[in-house]
Formats: C-alpha cells, sequence, structure tokens
C-alpha cells in the first residue's frame, strides 16, 4: 500500500485527510507540524501531502527533493519566489501543485476555462468567493485557481487582467478584466461562483463546499495518482484526464 506523509497533520486538512487514507487503500507514513523534521518523514513516505502553512514550503522542498519523494502542495498565499522554487523541485521530483483538491472544482475550473474561450471580451468576468471568519488569505488560492483558468480560456494570463475589489470612484469596468472578490464571515468552508455577463444576459457557475471532507478525498486521490510519477509540474486536472 502506498504510504503518505502529511506536512501540517494537526491542522484541518491534516487531521481530514488523515481520517481519509484507509478508506483509499493506503496507509499512513505519519506527519510532521512545526518543529518537526520534515526530511525524516520525506524519506519514510511514498508520497507527501503538504496542507502547512507558506513559510514551511522551502524546507518541505528541499526534503522531498533530498528523499526523491513527490509532492502534493495544497498550501496557499504563496509567494512568486515559492512558485518559484516549486518549478525548481519540478526539476527533480513529481509535484502537484493545486489552490483547491476537490474534484468538482477541478471540473469547474475546466468548465470556466472552457466558457471563457467561447465566449467575447464584452463578457465580463467576475469571482466572488466567500470563506470562514479564520481564513488568513485573501482572494482564496481556488479564486485564483479560478481566475488563472478564465485567463487562460482567453489565452492570456490572470496577472495581465487581474482586478482585486473594487472601492471608490473606480470608474467604468475595463473591457477584459477579470475581478475577484473576498468575503469572510462565520463557519463557511468555501463558496465560489463565477459570474459571465454581457448585455441582457449572464451565467453563473458555482460551487459550495459542505464539508471539509471533500478536499481530504481529493488530496488523497491526487496522492495516490502522482506516486511513481516522473519529475514535474502537475495539476487537478491531470488527476481527472482533463
Amino acid at each position: 500500500m502506498t504510504a503518505i506523509g502529511i506536512y501540517g497533520s494537526s491542522g484541518r486538512m491534516g487531521r481530514a485527510i488523515t481520517e481519509q487514507i484507509d478508506a483509499a487503500g493506503a496507509t499512513l507514513a505519519g506527519g510532521v507540524d512545526a518543529g518537526g523534521d520534515p526530511a525524516v518523514l520525506a524519506r519514510v513516505s511514498d508520497v507527501l501531502v503538504d496542507f502547512s502553512t507558506a513559510s514551511a514550503i522551502e524546507a518541505h522542498l528541499a526534503a522531498a527533493r533530498a528523499a526523491r519523494t513527490p509532492l502534493v502542495i495544497g498550501t496557499t498565499g504563496l509567494s512568486q519566489a515559492q512558485h518559484a522554487a516549486i518549478d525548481a523541485a519540478a526539476t527533480e521530483i513529481a509535484v502537484l501543485q493545486t489552490g483547491n483538491t476537490s474534484l468538482g472544482v477541478t471540473l469547474l475550473a475546466q468548465m470556466v476555462r472552457d466558457a471563457a474561450a467561447r465566449l467575447g471580451t464584452d463578457w465580463d468576468i467576475e469571482i466572488v468567493e466567500s470563506h470562514h471568519r479564520h481564513k488568513v488569505d485573501a482572494p482564496s488560492g481556488t479564486a485564483i485557481l479560478l481566475g488563472e483558468a478564465a485567463a487562460a480560456g482567453r489565452g492570456t494570463t490572470l496577472s495581465e487582467l487581474r482586478v482585486d475589489g473594487r472601492a471608490g470612484l473606480t470608474g467604468a469596468r475595463t473591457e477584459g478584466t477579470i475581478g475577484l472578490s473576498s468575503l469572510r464571515g462565520g463557519s463557511i468552508i468555501g463558496d465560489h461562483t463565477v459570474l459571465f455577463a454581457s448585455e441582457g444576459e449572464r451565467i453563473e457557475l458555482s460551487h459550495l463546499a459542505q464539508d471539509r471532507s471533500i478536499f481530504a478525498k481529493g488530496a488523497v486521490r491526487a496522492a495516490l495518482w502522482l506516486a511513481g510519477r516522473p519529475a514535474g509540474r502537475y495539476r487537478m486536472g491531470d488527476v481527472l484526464g482533463l
């Protein structure tokens, strides 16, 4: 059976993943949190799953590279330098990075990309995400993932089109931009809506997370898929063959 190691094992996602491993026919190699040794876990694991903190990502990448252990990264709020570190690690090990391990969100991103590719820039794109009051980064990794999917559908990058929130006298909306807005409150697990709006009609594509276990199930499925893969950068869409 595949042995899965968890970085961030005592967090919400770490605990949820632990509960899903047996059901998936895998085994738990162990877990590491702040102050633990990521290198030891990397050596005894067939594949690693990281849902820890952005500040720990470099140490976890180094441990995975040294042990040649594939790594699933679900940690969000990463800097450009950290994304570059992931690119470098992917030259030596298999790395799957995603802002959301839900299979439903993965399919939603493909739908958003397809819609953006087929609708002209006269269709405005706005992404609204809602999360619990304790979430520390905004917009969410999932919102960024969906924005990247929309931008890719239009043959460009999110950094070229992105507009975060709006306040004050912003003027008329610039055609072709992709807006991202964040809401925080209560115990919302994660709601995301992508709005395509044109003159006289609109389309809303949404995903509502009702149980945190959906992310854990997707993370375990991604880990089992990634184990044994050659070095490279992978995404959740690859897991579903999209």
